[in-house]
């Protein structure tokens, strides 16, 4: 199968990398310095670095050439370029299938993934590639275990089948809203476990706040129409408790970087890769107020984002709300 993968960032370059052995690659980038520093180095050193191109991984900058003779595309901009690669893979890619592989809820808008590529691709077929993943770990080959989330069982299942490797387990999940929240909200509970580490809250903190933010995830889920179930599975509490809990995650790193005292602005500067928590947790906030979902550490995370609490003060307004039944 022919691959166009859209996006050369971390996440798109680990999936190039797995993806290779099994399938022919185009790794496509907008930006013509990227593009020309992949072809020398034949490594991403600017977001993965360590890890060597193989030969037939191709690069490109022109969409079109990218998508030409492409059995499938594979979406890794972050959530921001979704609407915009959709709708040309949609007009330029003759109804070729596509996935994607960012997590979130679009700025402004507050849409889910699925919602947007409608929206943007209407009449093609599409899914999601999500769960518990770091994008360093897939690269190293490390055992991974991921879900594609589409409304196409017959799709999901041949897409499951031709992108299984031995080090990816990719599994079928038909519950497409689920799996999004899922994977949106677990990068505002990991900013949420990022401030809480990082004041030095200890592991019952840890532990209690993972699971009261699962109870939120399920709650704002099951309003927007997902299955319960869903959140007990890879794209819930699997991919909950690795960005919680992994070093990896960038969005911990925001929590734990917030805790410091250090500005927002300078945070994501520094970081040098998009944090998706950061717009997620304002969408998030916003769309479970109009749902009357009960979103507590939502929106103190939001609060502290938006600079009108501070970390501390915002652990102390979660510690002493009302007793209530769990």
């Amino acid at each position: 199968m022919k691959i166009a993968m859209l996006g050369a960032g971390a996440w798109g370059t680990a999936l190039a990398l797995a993806f290779a052995p099994r399938h022919g690659i185009t790794l496509w980038t907008f930006e013509a310095d990227h593009a020309a520093a992949l072809r020398t180095d034949r490594e991403n050193r600017r977001f993965l670095p360590g890890f060597p191109l193989p030969a037939g991984i191709a690069v490109e900058t022109d969409i079109p050439a990218a998508l030409a003779d492409a059995d499938l595309a594979v979406i890794a901009t972050p959530m921001a370029g979704l609407r915009a690669t959709a709708a040309t893979v949609a007009r330029q890619g003759g109804g070729l299938p596509f996935l994607w592989v960012c997590k979130g809820l679009e700025a402004g808008s507050g849409l889910l993934p699925h919602q947007v590529a409608a929206a943007s691709a209407p009449g093609v077929t599409f899914g999601a590639l999500t769960g518990p993943s770091f994008a360093a770990e897939v690269a190293r080959g490390l055992p991974t275990a991921v879900a594609i989330a589409c409304g196409n069982e017959e799709f999901a299942r041949r897409m499951a089948e031709e992108l299984h490797t031995p080090r990816l387990r990719i599994y079928v999940n038909d519950d497409v809203i689920g799996a999004e929240v899922g994977g949106a909200v677990k990068n505002v509970l990991a900013i949420a476990t990022g401030i809480c580490d990082g004041l030095g809250l200890g592991l019952n903190a840890r532990a209690a706040l993972i699971t009261r933010g699962l109870a939120e995830i399920t709650r704002f889920g099951v309003a927007l129409g997902a299955e319960r179930d869903t959140f007990m599975g890879l794209t819930g509490m699997g991919d909950l408790i690795l960005t919680c809990t992994g070093d990896l995650s960038r969005n911990r790193q925001v929590g734990l970087a917030l805790a410091a005292g250090k500005a927002l602005d300078a945070i994501t500067r520094d970081l040098g890769h998009v944090a998706e928590g950061v717009p997620t947790t304002r969408e998030v906030h916003r769309r479970a107020r109009e749902l009357g979902v009960d979103m507590p550490i939502t929106a103190a995370v939001a609060a502290v984002l938006d600079g009108r609490i501070t970390a501390r003060d915002a652990v102390d307004a979660l510690m002493t709300r009302d007793t209530k039944a769990e």
